[in-house]
């Protein structure tokens, strides 16, 4: 059985990693001219976290996983809030889950898929797919390269802006639901001096949000969340994050120096993808070109492993019979999509709340697992036990 993949993102490549070990070959067909890394920290938990365990890649991600030393809240002068320390931080997110930058975990896939599936899976930068077709014995894409590939299964795991999703399903606009948001994420090539090495600091005014993460190997990123009400059309990332945060203290200004000088930057507005179905015929959606349940939900990245993941059991559970597979599949990973997506929707609002009591309420319970007693009983009930 063949599969070919649009897309070398976090739910492609697992996609491939997960087919080849159920006997399957890969294609896997890719936009960019070459593999992309950075992009902001995750949190790796749940069905993600189970199924890297199953699929044996949990080993490599631990040891690309961080530990935030501390994270700070600031006010949009650089004074200090409050913080929160590793033990708590710990306590938040849970023994079986892992921080990591999205590209580290992309990078851990692309290794096990070009180490461990030598001759089954090729890797193809610089296309994309032009055209689709299909019947009961196959389905046929036509790529920019001018080869026509033929498969047994078309999975569609390229992005928000799936390709695949408006040549077989419908134009973008059909399913993109705007939260009202823009997000900028850019690697930083040092530390600004007020941010300590292995610490996280953050602040939040008028509508905007903005991070600076220190990695403990040396690596530092830095993320802008807004309100799409400060942004302009057309304006480009380095004029708008200029403007709408240009009037901010702390360590924006050498974040917002060090854009110009980053190797690529990620840009985009804040959108989930809402659609009725995720696969037609022989063809089936993946990850974020599926459903998108956005940062705000902080779960695409272990959604997107989890089902690929799951699309594998579906697929060598019903030999043969790819719609019954994909069917099966969608019921199973439906439920947990579609609830991630309501709490994105939920947290949206006072992600980077305008009104300041709004912002209070919102850090209200950061700042009390900050005081003393509430973190003790937070390290011994979930950390110890």
């Amino acid at each position: 059985m063949r599969a070919i993949i649009i897309g070398a993102g976090i739910a492609g490549l697992a996609a491939a990693l997960r087919l080849h070990q159920i006997g399957w070959d890969t294609l896997i067909v890719e936009r960019a001219p070459a593999r992309r890394g950075g992009g902001y920290a995750v949190t790796f938990a749940g069905i993600g976290y189970d199924a890297a365990e199953r699929m044996g890649i949990l080993p490599d991600l631990l040891k690309k996983g961080f530990i935030t030393d501390e994270l700070v809240y600031h006010k949009p002068n650089g004074e200090r809030r409050f913080a929160l320390d590793r033990a708590t931080i710990a306590a938040t997110t849970g023994p079986r889950s892992i921080t990591i930058l999205r590209g580290d975990l992309e990078a851990v896939l692309y290794e096990k898929v070009e180490g461990h599936t030598e001759g089954h899976t090729e890797i193809r930068f610089g296309a994309t797919l032009t055209a689709v077709d299909q019947d009961e014995r196959a389905v046929r894409v036509s790529l920019t390269d001018g080869t026509v590939e033929e498969a047994d299964l078309l999975i569609g795991a390229d992005g928000l802006h799936s390709a695949t999703r408006a040549l077989l399903f419908g134009p973008e606009k059909d399913f993109l639901l705007d939260l009202e948001h823009k997000v900028a994420v850019f690697m930083l090539d040092q530390r600004p001096a007020g941010i300590a090495t292995g610490a996280t600091g953050t602040l939040s005014s008028g509508g905007r949000t903005a991070a600076v993460i220190s990695i403990p190997d040396g690596r530092n990123v830095a993320f802008f969340g807004y309100r799409a009400g400060h942004a302009r059309p057309g304006e480009d990332v380095a004029t708008e994050l200029q403007r709408v945060y240009g009037d901010l203290g702390w360590v924006i200004p050498e974040a917002l120096a060090g854009l110009a000088r980053a190797d690529s930057v990620y840009f985009d507005t804040i959108s989930q993808v809402v659609a009725p179905s995720w696969s037609k015929g022989r063809v089936v959606l993946l990850g974020d070109a599926a459903w998108c349940v956005t940062l705000f939900a902080g779960y695409g990245s272990a959604l997107a492993v989890g089902g690929a993941d799951r699309l594998g059991t579906e697929l060598e559970a019903y030999p043969g019979d790819i719609p019954a597979a994909l069917a099966a599949w969608e019921a199973a990973i439906r439920p947990e999509a579609e609830r991630k997506q309501k709490l994105g929707r939920r947290v949206k609002g006072v992600y980077a709340p305008a009104n300041p009591v709004v912002l209070w309420l919102s850090q209200l319970p950061l700042r009390l697992a900050a005081l003393p007693p509430v973190r003790r009983y937070m390290i011994r009930r979930f950390i110890k036990g």
